[in-house]
């Protein structure tokens, strides 16, 4: 039995204006070192899914860049999703092109833009998710452990045993503080979105309960990947399959995870200096504590701040105070 890996590649990163844009989106952004993330997600999965068996799923304009930042990738496993419809299409898409090359595969689904602290723990989690969905039959997310109250993310709750694995019991997405405290001790795990299934359980599932795909089934398995895209709603796999298959399972990864959501992020995975702050580039610091600072060319010097993002990229600037993310995302289609 082989195993596939579909990497999710597409998406604009506007929460990391003005240094991402639309033709260099976040995944191929050099965010957490000195790799672009897209690079650190293909070499994540070596020794568990050969290059040759990788899938990288992104925008039209970036096939060619994509192809540039991962070589080792074939051309021919880069796929230009011809519209942006969210991950359940995406993966449906490439769910059914693994079973007509390889009926009895199986596939990890994982984004190219996460920060993950230990690549053997998480190819460790993502063997045990496809040994369990191997044995059980069944799809399979992989959780981990919270180490914050946090409210961006979405979690499980896990139910019964099954096998080496859990149930899942329920998804809660983006909770209030309290709630994420609460659901922190009681057990519940933050949804990685890292996933593993044999192809044809996938596309079984989504059949039966992905409705927003199911007008456009007939183009993909006539292989017209544009129509199938034209035809299907928009939606994410956790809603469309996830949150109404009985056929789930959860297991805990012991990897550290971040899906570095926006310019705060980097405080938690980059090194900080003495007084809490993030620097890349040329820059001066006086009296700044717990910020982010980030220049791609020019000088900026910062004085007298704290909790704060600044950043010179692309010809613009972004100042703005740490934990206003969304203002960002929402400001950033107007300029």
């Amino acid at each position: 039995m082989s195993t596939w890996a579909a990497i999710l590649a597409g998406g604009s990163g506007t929460r990391f204006w003005p240094l991402s844009t639309p033709e260099r989106p976040k995944q191929l952004l050099a965010l957490t070192g000195d790799r672009p993330l897209l690079a650190q997600a293909v070499a994540r999965l070596r020794g568990l899914v050969p290059p040759e068996r990788i899938l990288i799923l992104t925008g039209p304009f970036l096939v060619e860049r994509v192809s540039a930042t991962v070589p080792e990738v074939p051309q021919a496993n880069i796929f230009a999703e011809p519209r942006a419809a969210s991950t359940a299409p995406a993966l449906a898409w490439a769910a059914h092109w693994i079973a007509k090359h390889d009926p009895g595969g199986q596939m990890v689904s994982l984004h190219a833009d996460w920060a993950v602290g230990d690549d053997r723990a998480f190819r460790a989690a993502a063997t045990h998710a496809l040994g369990v969905a191997a044995e059980q039959d069944v799809l399979v997310t992989v959780g981990v452990k919270p180490t914050r109250n946090e409210t961006g993310y979405g979690y499980i709750v896990p139910g019964k045993p099954l096998g080496s694995a859990r149930q899942v019991k329920r998804f809660i997405e983006k909770p209030s503080p309290a709630r994420a405290a609460l659901l922190r001790r009681r057990g519940a795990l933050w949804n990685t979105g890292l996933f593993a299934w044999g192809v044809a359980r996938f596309l079984g599932e989504a059949g039966a309960y992905a409705h927003e795909l199911a007008a456009g089934w007939p183009a993909l398995s006539a292989g017209d990947a544009a129509r199938f895209f034209a035809a299907v709603t928009p939606v994410a796999v956790d809603v469309a399959v996830l949150e109404r298959t009985s056929r789930l399972a959860v297991v805990t990864g012991a990897f550290p995870w971040d899906d570095i959501g926006s310019w705060d992020a980097l405080l938690r995975i980059r090194k900080q200096d003495g007084q809490g702050n993030v620097t890349v580039g040329n820059v001066t610091l006086d009296d700044v504590r717990d910020s982010v600072v980030w220049s791609e060319n020019e000088h900026i010097a910062v004085v007298g701040v704290k909790d704060m993002v600044v950043v010179r990229a692309n010809g613009h600037t972004l100042v703005m105070p740490t934990g206003k993310a969304e203002k960002l995302k929402a400001l950033v289609p107007r300029l």
